[in-house]
């Protein structure tokens, strides 16, 4: 195949998914012309299994840690990068394009970061699975198959929910969630975005209409913090998609307006 001229693409995962949850993304992206990767956070193993077996691993890693450990992968590329996250990935993605680490972002139903005001139950309800206990703050947490349903499944069946779990769910750090929980109490919060970057790439952030995770509301407030800058800010609903639009069947309507987004940019 002849070499892109394509920026490469970095897909960034959230909490309680391995990164080859995105390897259909990968295919879908490769057949448009892209480089595209996937890496792990700090810690996880390449495989689901491999990561599951040694939650230790991916504990105690912050906001801080895994924002560094993406930015020097992305740094390797010899064109700046477009990367897209899903969830607290979301939220590193925004934080990557904010410090000038990428050429474009894509948020996909992404965290809130510092500032974000709004906490709706069912978000609580969720990062409760960590926050309900302080010393989770430095360990590697993981869902059950309701708590996944709840959270990320809500929006279809109970059967394809549990197949998405058995397939893609690992033990994830809980740091980041006690971070986000006290961002709007810490003036040098890790969740902190430079969302005023005047320079900084076009960035698309989608929100979920049935997303319990990240439900609407936070993703409106993100929107919003970042109308005093100029660079371009979009955001879409996908009004019947849960947490899992990402991964579940119709993962590939996503995935076709985030291309048709970046073709629409130049990207």
């Amino acid at each position: 195949m002849a070499e892109s001229t394509r920026p490469p693409v970095v897909f960034i995962h959230g909490l309680w998914l391995h990164a080859s949850s995105w390897q259909p993304w990968i295919d879908l992206f490769e057949e448009q012309g892209y480089e595209a990767v996937a890496p792990g956070w700090p810690g996880d193993a390449d495989s689901v299994e491999a990561t599951r077996t040694n939650p230790k691993a991916v504990a105690d890693f912050g906001v801080d840690a895994i924002a560094e450990h993406f930015s020097l992968i992305m740094s390797k590329f010899a064109t700046q990068p477009i990367v897209i996250g899903h969830s607290f990935g979301g939220l590193l993605a925004e934080r990557l394009l904010g410090d000038d680490h990428a050429a474009a972002a894509v948020a996909i139903d992404a965290a809130p970061i510092k500032g974000v005001l709004p906490l709706p139950l069912s978000a609580l309800r969720v990062a409760f699975v960590a926050l309900r206990n302080p010393g989770n703050i430095d360990a590697a947490i993981s869902l059950t198959r309701e708590q996944f349903h709840y959270g990320f499944g809500n929006a279809i069946t109970e059967q394809e929910s549990s197949e998405l779990y058995d397939r893609w769910t690992i033990p994830s750090p809980a740091r980041p969630l006690f971070q986000a929980a006290s961002a709007n109490f810490n003036p040098h919060s890790e969740t902190k975005v430079e969302t005023g970057n005047e320079e900084r790439g076009p960035l698309l952030l989608t929100m979920g209409g049935k997303d319990h995770t990240v439900p609407e509301a936070i993703s409106k407030s993100t929107y919003k913090k970042y109308r005093k800058s100029e660079a371009t800010t979009d955001l879409v609903e996908f009004e019947d998609r849960g947490h899992s639009l990402t991964i579940d069947h119709g993962w590939k309507d996503i995935a076709d307006h985030v291309l048709s987004w970046l073709d629409a940019k130049g990207l």
